[in-house]
């Protein structure tokens, strides 16, 4: 519970950050194609901090995955410091073989610039790791509302029913079915006490890079 405190008074200080600054430290994509249920962006290069979980609830897992990078971002890192709160909060799903089996999550929270050339090593007993992304090339679909076990697999089979019906599609699949890799990344940008308005992605790689390149002079860059 004092986890789930602590957690509370981080989201209301970034909320106030973004009141008054005006904005909070988010990943930097181009949007190079626009549909009317999806996008596809360009992530430049990014730097994360994950925190695997095995788990049969996305709920419980973005939870447990949360604690530990809360105690990172706090100063549970070899540094010492106390790392600014970013957006989104990812939550990358390896689906189970069956029903009853646990699934695979990887907990991300994104490394604001300023720390991205020398991260901060996390201690060994948080059980975190540093993860450096090249450019990615990614199908994104929004979606309003808390994310939740009941509705996250829901959206991702509707953002790859879209695909399907575009170019786009064969890329995804063939980043799906490698061993190992996310399916889909749920990313979630609002703290739990914003009830209204919330905003929340998912996300899924298409995993060539040189399409995303090809549709870039039409793309709009965003921070």
């Amino acid at each position: 519970m004092e986890l789930v405190g602590i957690w509370v008074r981080l989201m209301l200080l970034m909320s106030m950050v973004m009141l008054v600054f005006g904005g909070i430290e988010t990943p930097t994509y181009t949007v190079v194609h626009l549909e009317s249920d999806f996008e596809i962006r360009l992530l430049r290069p990014t730097v994360w901090v994950s925190a695997s979980v095995d788990d049969i609830s996305f709920n419980q897992a973005t939870q447990c995955g949360v604690h530990r990078l809360i105690h990172y971002v706090q100063g549970g890192n070899l540094n010492h410091s106390q790392i600014p709160m970013t957006i989104p909060l990812l939550t990358g799903i390896v689906p189970s073989a069956g029903p009853f089996c646990s699934s695979a999550f990887a907990v991300r929270f994104y490394v604001p610039p300023d720390f991205q050339e020398t991260p901060p090593t996390p201690f060994p007993e948080v059980d975190l790791k540093v993860e450096r992304w090249g450019e990615k090339c990614i199908a994104v679909r929004q979606f309003p509302g808390f994310a939740k076990d009941n509705n996250v697999a829901k959206e991702a089979a509707l953002l790859e029913a879209s695909l399907q019906k575009t170019p786009w599609g064969p890329d995804a699949t063939k980043v799906d079915s490698r061993d190992g890799e996310d399916a889909y990344t749920i990313a979630e940008y609002n703290p739990p006490f914003h009830i209204f308005g919330r905003l929340n992605e998912v996300w899924v790689d298409i995993g060539d890079n040189d399409i995303c390149h090809l549709n870039t002079t039409a793309g709009s860059a965003k921070a």
